[in-house]
Parts: structure tokens; C-alpha cells; sequence
């Protein structure tokens, strides 16, 4: 039997055919699996963070595959900023239960309440002090490493990523400090307070990892599909509309059918118009698409003062 055939799917859904070789994807996979087993063998103490996003929801899979029918060697974090999408909290909720696994929440409003992150006004974006909480998550539970789900084609810094990223005391990413990973062989040495960023998705691109999903019918928030939803429109952007006052703008209002590329804190995650309703249409998008899944998809990529670079190396994602 194969590996594949021991793992229940997410949700019981219709094949969807594969547009590309399914070796491609099973090397890919066979990839990610080893570079779990390898956290599980090489860390104490590792965790998995768990956005409910498409990219962490491949990761949870994966992880399944790698160390079913036995527990995950590790629980899942999410670090939420109090502006998620309730779909995709509701989402995460949903499957964490399904799962059986322990997640532990950690939220930029307790950062706020405890002094930790000083906002400017209440309107600012609070997705770059997702930094704070995540550090300070890490030193409280004494994580050393941190499994995410970014990939080398999101934006020009996360292709500077080593699989396993070395981060200082600090918490700081600095690329000129990476550690060489020739003939995938990983050097996971630590020093007391250091951790490691672990990437096992770094080689997939959004292609593959639509691909996947549709080949292991995983479920997903409903964001994903195009949807009728109403957006402020906002030069060439669209912004979604949101009970949340203090995001509230005074843009022109309109209800167009859009789909999420990426989800993330509501105020800098921007939906691009779409007819894509399931995970084949959205594969064929894909291949059309002229503008990447970040540059189309996040606010803060576009009028952020931090680079992403800048933002890695003081910790962020």
C-alpha cells in the first residue's frame, strides 16, 4: 500500500487530474517528508506554525504523511494578529479538532496589552508585529525550530533561504550567516538561545502546491474560490471590506467576484479579481498569471517602508 492511501484526506471531495507529472509531485513531497523527519530527529524541542493558510495546511498534510499513525512530534503554533479572517480561523479551528493535535495560539493583542508592540494609530497594520509575538512565543516555550511554509518563489528575500535557516539569539536572520547545504546536507547546530527557521516547502512553487491540493483533495478556507465580495476599490487594488472599524476607509464600494492567492492579516491581504472556483480553475489561472502571488496579493509588500529582507532579518517569517 502506498504511503498516499494511509493518510484520510481532509475532506472527501472529486479527483481533480493532475496537470503535471505526478513523479514532480512525488518528489517534491518525498523532499518535504525527509526534511520533517529530519527536524523531528536533529531538534528538541520544534514546532509547526499553523496559519489555516493554503501553504501551512500543506505543510500539516505532509506532516501527516511523514509520522502517521503515530502523533506529530510537535504542536502548532499560530500567531494571530486579531485582524484574521474569521473564515480562516474557523478553518484552522475546524481541522486542528479533526487532527487531534495541540495548537497553541499566541496574539499580537496581548503583545499590545503587555507593551510589548506600540502601535502609532488604530488603524496601523499589525502584521509586522507578528515578529514580537513570535519571538516572544519561541523564548517562552523554548522552541528551536519553527517549521513554516514560505517558498523561495513568494519574493526575491525568501529566495535567500537556506531550507534551514539559522537564526541568532535575537531571533535575527542574517543571509550572509547561512549555513551551506551541499549534497542536502543540513547542519543544525545551536547555541543557547538560537534557533531554526525550517522551510521544507523552499523548492515547490504556487503551481505545485495548487497541484497537490487538488491531487490530495485537501480542504481549504473558502476564500481561496472566487466568491462575490465587497471590496474597496483603491487605484489598481481591491481591499476588503471588514467589520473592523478601525480598517475602515472611505474608498468607493463595490461587490465583484474575487479569490484570495494568499491570506494573512485582513489589512494588508488583497483579493484579485477571479471566476476560479475550484482547484482546477485555479490551477489554469495560474498558469496565465502575469503577476506573482505576493506582488498581487499584499498590501505591505507594496507601501511597507521595511523591505521584506529587512523585516526577515529582524525576525519576521
Amino acid at each position: 500500500m502506498s504511503l498516499t492511501a494511509t493518510v484520510a484526506p481532509h475532506r472527501a471531495a472529486v479527483a481533480i487530474p493532475s496537470l503535471v507529472p505526478s513523479s514532480h509531485l512525488d518528489t517534491l513531497e518525498s523532499e518535504a517528508i525527509h526534511i520533517l523527519r529530519e527536524v523531528a530527529a536533529e531538534f528538541r524541542n520544534p514546532v509547526l506554525l499553523f496559519s489555516g493558510g493554503k501553504d501551512s495546511t500543506v505543510l500539516v498534510r505532509l506532516a501527516e504523511k511523514a509520522f502517521r499513525p503515530g502523533r506529530l512530534p510537535f504542536p502548532l503554533l499560530h500567531v494571530d494578529t486579531g485582524h484574521n479572517f474569521p473564515e480562516v480561523t474557523a478553518f484552522r479551528d475546524r481541522l486542528v479538532a479533526q487532527l487531534g493535535e495541540r495548537l497553541i495560539v499566541r496574539t499580537v493583542q496581548d503583545s499590545i496589552d503587555r507593551g510589548r508592540v506600540r502601535l502609532k494609530h488604530a488603524n496601523q497594520s499589525r502584521n509586522a508585529f507578528q515578529t514580537v509575538t513570535l519571538l516572544d512565543a519561541i523564548a517562552e516555550y523554548g522552541f528551536d525550530a519553527c517549521i513554516g511554509g514560505a517558498r523561495r518563489d513568494e519574493e526575491k528575500a525568501r529566495a535567500k533561504e537556506r531550507v534551514f535557516s539559522f537564526r541568532d539569539a535575537f531571533g535575527q536572520w542574517d543571509p550572509r550567516r547561512q549555513r551551506p547545504e551541499l549534497w542536502n546536507l543540513y547542519n543544525t547546530r545551536l547555541d543557547a538561545g538560537e534557533h531554526m527557521r525550517v522551510f521544507p516547502l523552499s523548492n515547490w512553487t504556487e503551481l505545485d502546491v495548487w497541484q497537490y491540493i487538488a491531487r490530495e483533495q485537501l480542504d481549504l478556507p473558502p476564500l481561496y474560490y472566487a466568491h462575490p465580495r465587497r471590496v474597496a476599490v483603491r487605484g489598481d487594488a481591491l481591499v476588503p471590506v471588514v467589520d473592523v472599524p478601525e480598517l475602515s476607509g472611505g474608498d468607493r464600494i463595490e461587490t465583484r467576484m474575487v479569490r484570495f492567492r494568499t491570506v494573512g492579516d485582513i489589512s494588508c491581504t488583497l483579493p484579485v479579481e477571479s471566476e476560479a472556483a475550484s482547484a482546477a480553475e485555479i490551477i489554469a489561472e495560474i498558469l496565465t498569471a502575469q503577476v506573482s502571488e505576493r506582488g498581487a496579493s499584499r498590501l505591505d509588500d507594496r507601501t511597507s517602508d521595511a523591505s521584506m529582507e529587512e523585516r526577515k532579518r529582524a525576525g519576521y517569517f
